[in-house]
């Protein structure tokens, strides 16, 4: 079992569980979660006695998306400090998608913004009855931009069009 400061993982066998674990902050992600997340997936992907890598969380939502305290510093960043942070965002997908081990995520409560991200970068998504998923960066004035091609990839081009544009939630 290793412990990060915003995740845990648990090793039995062949099977890797790795958990969100900032519950405080319905498991929203700032700069430290996308660090975290993109080194679990890139260490575990490399591992030969792995045959699955289950994406979990702690609490009662899987992920809020961006962490808005996060979000109001990054107000602040010049354009390349923007343009870096996006491409930690865009390495830390690019690591889940792209993972050599099946990503299985398990999902329960709420699915928001980049959460609705991580569920579409995993090979399999699995989700409990109360599970409800929105793309909500139109209320935000936003467009889902780096989490778009692998949202579109996993329900659609017609689908991810209608949730990208009205922010409605669906199951």
């Amino acid at each position: 079992d290793t412990t990060m400061s915003t995740l845990k993982i648990n090793i039995d066998g062949a099977i890797a569980r790795v958990t969100l674990s900032r519950p405080e902050v319905r498991n929203a992600f700032n700069e430290a979660v996308i660090g975290d997340l993109t080194a679990a997936f890139l260490d575990l992907g490399a591992r030969k006695d792995l045959r699955a890598i289950v994406l979990a969380d702690d609490g009662k939502a899987f992920c809020a998306g961006a962490d808005l305290n996060w979000m109001r510093a990054m107000a602040q960043f010049s354009w390349d400090e923007n343009h870096e942070d996006a491409r930690r965002l865009a390495d830390m997908l690019w690591a889940i998608y792209h993972c050599p081990v099946p990503v299985v995520a398990r999902v329960q409560g709420d699915v928001y913004a980049g959460g609705v991200g991580l569920v579409a970068c995993a090979d399999v998504g699995v989700s409990t009855a109360n599970a409800g998923y929105c793309l909500s960066e139109a209320k935000l004035g936003l467009l889902p931009a780096t989490i778009g091609p692998y949202v579109v990839k996993a329900m659609g081009e017609r689908q991810a069009r209608r949730y990208f544009t009205t922010a409605e939630r669906f199951d």
